[in-house]
Formats: structure tokens, C-alpha cells, sequence
């Protein structure tokens, strides 16, 4: 399967906004930052994560704690598919009573969201879970709905979303890649 780049869909000043309309929006839900934690599922939603609670911050002088979830041993497809690497989890705070914005950079079928909110459980029992997506590309098999979307792009199944982040080593950026032939 070889993929190519079909369109640039945000760029860095782009994400730059799309973040910052989150972190307002994150705000006037909850009426401010008190209770507030931010968990970014790891890989694509930790940077993201980071830069929401930044802004925050910017906005309102509080910065919200920020910890890590990796759902590997959550996920439902592990019977079918090789075992994944896993990362880090890192939560060095009490979820018990929060709102907890859960972040990643792309929704698609939901199922990582649904294996989130099995990991989250691990920790505690927080007051409410929100969501906060960059891209929200459709397709879903199981009813999961983000309370914040960057961006909606509906995608065929021959394309998938790429997020390049600068903590990555790319520019920042999403695009749409499409499978081709080599």
C-alpha cells in the first residue's frame, strides 16, 4: 500500500487557531478552568493535549494539569491484530470528581475513544469526560461524539488523515492521504 499526499487541510496557522477556539470553548462549557484536567491519549493526542492546556493558560492564567493515556491494553482488536508497542501512561493526578477532556488528533471508527474511557476508569471516577478532537473524519461504528472538533473532514476509506506536529519533528500541518498505487 503506498500512500501520497492529496491535500493540505490546515496548516500551522491553522491548527494554531482551531486550538485556540478549543481552549475557549473548553472554558465557556465549563465555566472556566476550576476542576479542569486534560488527558491526550497517546500518540496523536499528547501534543495537542499540551498546547490546549497552554492556551488555557494564556487565557485564563491557570494552567490545567495534563497526563497521558496510552489504551493499548484497552483496545478490542487485539485478538486480531500483532501486539502494539505501548507507551507511556503518565496521570500523576487524582481524576475522582474532574472534568476530564479527553484529547486526540483524529476521530474515525471511535473504538480509541471507547478504550480511553476503559483506561480513564483505571484512575478514578471523574465528574464528566468531554472530548476534544482536531479532526473529526467520520465513519464511526460505535456512537462516540466529540464535544470539541477543530475541523470536520469527511474522508473516504481510501484516504486516511495525517497530523504532523512540530513536537514530531514535522511542520505542523494535516493532510489527506490517499492509498495509490506505486
Amino acid at each position: 500500500m503506498h500512500l501520497k499526499e492529496k491535500a493540505t487541510v490546515l496548516d500551522k496557522a491553522g491548527i494554531d487557531r482551531v486550538l485556540t477556539r478549543i481552549a475557549h470553548e473548553i472554558l465557556e462549557k465549563n465555566k472556566g478552568p476550576k476542576n479542569l484536567i486534560i488527558v491526550g491519549i497517546q500518540r496523536g493526542g499528547i501534543h495537542l493535549a499540551r498546547r490546549i492546556a497552554s492556551r488555557i493558560n494564556d487565557i485564563e492564567g491557570i494552567l490545567p494539569s495534563v497526563g497521558f493515556l496510552d489504551i493499548t491494553k484497552y483496545r478490542d482488536d487485539l485478538a486480531t491484530h500483532k501486539p502494539l508497542d505501548t507507551k507511556k501512561t503518565d496521570i500523576p493526578f487524582d481524576v475522582t470528581d474532574k472534568i476530564l477532556v479527553l484529547v486526540d488528533d483524529v476521530l474515525f471508527t471511535g473504538r480509541t475513544i471507547r478504550a480511553a474511557l476503559d483506561g480513564i476508569m483505571d484512575f478514578g471516577r471523574p465528574q464528566r469526560i468531554q472530548l476534544a478532537i482536531l479532526i473529526d473524519r467520520g465513519h464511526r461504528e460505535l456512537p462516540i461524539r466529540a464535544d470539541f472538533v477543530g475541523k470536520n473532514i469527511p474522508t473516504s476509506t481510501k484516504e486516511k488523515i495525517k497530523v504532523m506536529l512540530a513536537e514530531e519533528g514535522y511542520e505542523d500541518k494535516v493532510v489527506i492521504m490517499e492509498v495509490g498505487e506505486k
